[in-house]
Parts: C-alpha cells; structure tokens; sequence
C-alpha cells in the first residue's frame, strides 16, 4: 500500500475527505518525525514504537575499489512492532 492508497482508505474508512485524510497523515508523519528528531519514542500501544536507534562507528570497505573505509556514527529511526499488530499479522499464519 502506498501513502494514495493509504489516504484513500483512511477516507473511507472515516467517511472524510481525501484532503481531510491527507492533511491527518501528513500531520502525524510531521509529529512522529518532530519528537524523533529530539530523541524521543512515540509508542502507540498495541501498534508499536518509533524509536531512533545508534549506530556505532564502524569500518567498511568500498565494493567497487575494495577500499577500507571509516563509517561514521549515526541514528537511524527505527519501528519495533508491538503485540497485538504482531498478533494480528500471525493469525493469517497457517
């Protein structure tokens, strides 16, 4: 599903309007992103968290040259799924 599909869906489901439905993603990916960016989780019970994760630094090598090269340190947003969405997607299991 991408985000049209998601916007029509969402519309559908709460009987707005697709610009309703796109302003009320948009403004939750830009709250998610806004407490992210300071650092903060964002955990929606049931569904899961957004959390940003480190990363070390750490050596690599160039595929192309086959080069070492040095990685630098950095935070990677990440999402951890919670109970009931994991419970949900494995009762389809068979």
């Amino acid at each position: 599903m991408n985000r049209k599909e998601l916007i029509d869906a969402l519309a559908t489901s709460t009987g707005s309007s697709k610009a309703d439905a796109d302003r009320n993603i948009a403004a939750l990916i830009d709250i998610i992103t806004a407490n992210l960016k300071k650092g903060d989780n964002v955990a929606l019970v049931g569904f899961g968290t957004f959390e940003v994760r480190k990363r070390a630094a750490r050596n690599g090598r160039n595929p192309a040259t086959g080069e070492a090269i040095k990685i630098k340190a950095s935070k990677q947003p990440a999402f951890k799924a919670g109970a009931t969405l994991k419970a949900a997607v494995n009762s389809g299991k068979k």
